[in-house]
């Protein structure tokens, strides 16, 4: 098929969406030189249409087309709303194996998104008219043959890394000028999660940018303007014609902006055309706390702990159990579900399929209701992670089960599932922000509202104190929880009376006698009061 047949055809077609997208994607295949699924795949283990459809009822599966580690695609009517495609495709993408592309089409207009796990995620937008050109069609060819080729350039890791540099510096330039270090940081906290909002689409219309703007071509009017737009964003309301959402949960509790200087101004605004929807959390606070802690400075440019080297703990503590628990359960459901479907009478039908729905709800039940904790949480790259892995199984967990013809909710998992004890006043609201990012992002990646009225729920999880030695000279409590991460410091015995003071290494000693020997390390009373939490 040539590129003016298959334009002409497909812009004379009327046929509605069921009837006409697979014949749209066969047509494509043969103007790209590409095998059809049933050439290339006859098995459809590996490339198919309608992947996800229950081979015993059919109906819709979870994408049009699918081709494992390519992409999965899913079709709609023509002038349809292509962002409806895009968040069904979100949605059932963790059933899906996570394809690198996601693919929709009203059979006018074509979007490929990447959706590599660690990069920044990219948009080809182009229309039908546009397979004239043979660069598109060869962009569109590589979805199919060779989806490396379209991978972004950047990670998400870059890209974080750029901005907190920035960023660092501005914290800098406002201590120099005598504004106290608890303050800068509250404020840059809040220009961070501002981006972010912007470019996740919670300010309307990139409100802050636009803010930004203003500010710079009459500086001295920037922290007025901050003032009115922190203000609003702790409450809801208006600012001129334009509704701002109800944000709030303590980010934006005090309104107050510091000025800026021109210069400080022109820092932000080249800050704010980044993409801040795709930093990465899992770092953000890290890098963050490394410009705003005064202490922390010389360590800007050092190593951190990585995504990877986290999830060595994540995956066997958070994710493995439940994943274990879960196959049982699965096969149990099936199970009764398969009785329910033999069974000779509605009774015993409806009694079969209540156990199996019963069951799936009281695993969920167990799952939802599971809590993680860090006591020594920094700035919250295991609360991230943590959250992101349970968000994961819920979401998996529910798409399995919806395959097996049970019903699948709005997810419940969120910030209130993972808590944190972190001394460090810079690093504790890093943590709450790293977390409420996260969780955006979560629900945006996998095609789910946030949350409203406010967006951000307050975080009290996150508590600001020492760990392991409560104001009174005693052990302090820890929150419940059902398991206990982190990554404690280590401090010898030797340096701890240089860092700590010899009153505080006494007192800590004496709160522990019998349970920690006085020369142990640091790292040791962390793990003590873990043994007695879990035990």
């Amino acid at each position: 098929m040539t590129p003016n047949d298959f334009i002409a055809k497909w812009h004379a077609s009327e046929l509605k969406e069921r009837s006409a997208s697979q014949e749209h994607f066969i047509d494509l295949c043969r103007l790209l030189g590409e095998p059809t699924p049933a050439e290339a795949d006859p098995t459809g283990e590996t490339y198919c249409f309608e992947r996800g459809a229950r081979k015993d009822t059919g109906g819709d599966g979870w994408a049009d087309v699918w081709k494992r580690h390519h992409f999965a695609w899913e079709y709609k009517g023509k002038r349809a709303d292509l962002d409806a495609a895009f968040g069904q495709l979100r949605t059932y993408a963790l059933a899906l194996e996570n394809p690198p592309l996601l693919i929709v089409s009203d059979m006018l207009q074509f979007r490929i998104r990447t959706n590599w796990t660690n990069c920044v995620s990219r948009t080809y937008e182009f229309g039908l008219d546009d397979l004239a050109d043979a660069a598109t069609r060869d962009r569109l060819k590589w979805a199919f043959s060779d989806p490396e080729r379209l991978r972004p350039g950047e990670t998400r890791q870059a890209l974080t890394e750029r901005v907190a540099a920035s960023f660092a510096t501005l914290a800098q330039s406002l201590r120099e000028r005598g504004h106290n270090a608890h303050a800068v940081a509250h404020f840059v906290n809040r220009l961070v999660f501002c981006m972010f909002a912007d470019d996740a689409g919670l300010l309307p219309g990139h409100m802050f940018t636009r803010m930004l703007e203003q500010a710079q071509r009459t500086p001295a009017q920037f922290a007025a303007l901050a003032d009115d737009l922190f203000g609003v964003m702790a409450t809801g309301g208006r600012i001129g014609f334009e509704t701002v959402d109800w944000f709030n949960g303590g980010l934006f509790d005090n309104a107050a902006a510091l000025p800026l200087e021109q210069s400080d101004i022109q820092t932000v605004l080249a800050a704010s055309l980044l993409d801040w929807s795709e930093i990465d959390p899992s770092i953000l606070g890290t890098l963050f706390e490394r410009g705003l802690d005064p202490d922390k400075r010389a360590q800007l440019g050092a190593h951190y702990t990585d995504r990877d080297k986290i999830m060595l703990l994540v995956e066997p503590v958070v994710i493995r159990p439940w994943l274990a628990e879960w196959s049982a359960e699965k096969m149990e459901i099936a199970n009764e579900l398969r009785r329910a479907e033999a069974a000779m009478s509605v009774t015993a039908r409806t009694r079969r399929w209540n156990e199996a729905q019963g069951r799936y709800r009281a695993y969920l039940d167990r799952l939802r209701a599971f809590t993680v904790l860090d006591p020594a949480c920094g700035s919250g790259n295991f609360l991230y992670l943590a959250l992101q892995a349970l968000k994961d199984l819920e979401h998996r967990i529910q798409l399995e089960a919806e395959a097996l013809g049970l019903e699948r909710a709005f997810p419940e998992i969120g910030p209130a599932n993972v808590k944190g004890i972190e001394i460090n006043p810079y690093a504790a609201e890093l943590a709450r922000v790293s977390v409420w990012i996260g969780e955006i992002q979560w629900m945006r990646r996998n095609g789910f509202a946030e949350a409203r009225d406010p967006i951000l729920k307050p975080l009290d999880t996150v508590e600001c104190r020492d760990a392991i030695l409560a104001p009174d000279g005693t052990e302090p409590d820890w929150p419940e929880a059902d398991v206990v991460i982190g990554n404690p410091p280590f401090l010898g015995s030797g340096l701890q009376i240089r860092r700590l003071g010899d009153a505080y290494v006494s007192i800590l000693r004496n709160a522990y006698a019998g349970q920690v020997p006085g020369g142990a390390d640091l790292v040791c009373y962390w793990v003590a009061k873990a043994g007695k939490q879990l035990g």
